[in-house]
């Protein structure tokens, strides 16, 4: 769908409502171009990221991606922008903790089946800054 679209719109967000973004990072391995589709929640001119991974015991592969390439490329409704990433610790992260399960529940549930690891979250903030 949302190559279909040109990037305006994908599956998820027609049938739940929630922001999806695109984001390219460069991969910490290969050190080559990855995308992926991903619910984001806008925060003004930052995007936060929930790595869940579905609950999986392992965080997904995009987080140690940022971790190692902070640098990266948010596309959305046919628009492209640079943003630089960090990792939201302490109050930030309970702030957007606590927003992100009131945009989607399923988090909560999430968080339940990792096995006890804490569910990273990513603030990106645009490059031009």
């Amino acid at each position: 769908m949302i190559r279909m679209t040109h990037g305006r719109t994908s599956l998820t967000s027609l049938l739940t409502g929630l922001p999806v973004f695109t984001l390219a990072t460069i991969g910490a391995k290969s050190g080559e171009i990855r995308s992926v589709p991903l619910v984001g929640m806008p925060d003004g001119d930052r995007i936060v990221l929930i790595a869940s991974n579905w609950g999986q015991t392992r965080h997904p592969g995009w987080y140690f991606n940022l971790h190692a390439h902070p640098e990266a490329e948010i596309s959305q409704s046919g628009h492209t922008r640079k943003y630089r990433a960090h990792e939201a610790t302490g109050a930030e992260y309970e702030r957007y903790w606590n927003r992100a399960g009131g945009l989607y529940a399923g988090y909560a549930a999430y968080q339940q089946r990792t096995g006890g690891r804490q569910i990273p979250i990513m603030v990106l903030t645009p490059a031009e800054r």
